[in-house]
């Protein structure tokens, strides 16, 4: 079954690589969608594809890459959009 998945990554999230190893990760599971560092500090993502996969990426979130710190991750089943590729949002 597919999902989507939306939400926020607060901590050390900007800086560290975090949007660009979210997309090595999601690309890797074969999910679409995007990931943004928003102005206040936060990390912003969707991500859609089988839930199985859905649920690994949201695993991965909790912690990031090396060099983040993730105080939190809070994510909102969305309808399906229907996005291809997982992108870098600038």
């Amino acid at each position: 079954m597919r999902i989507c998945m939306h939400g926020f990554v607060t901590g050390r999230v900007q800086g560290v690589s975090f949007r660009q190893c979210t997309q090595d990760e999601a690309e890797r599971l074969d999910l679409n969608g995007w990931v943004r560092n928003l102005a206040d500090g936060r990390v912003e993502v969707l991500v859609e594809g089988e839930e199985s996969a859905v649920r690994e990426l949201e695993v991965w979130l909790e912690h990031g890459p090396e060099r983040a710190r993730v105080d939190a991750l809070v994510l909102e089943q969305q309808p399906v959009q229907g996005v291809t590729g997982f992108v870098v949002r600038r």
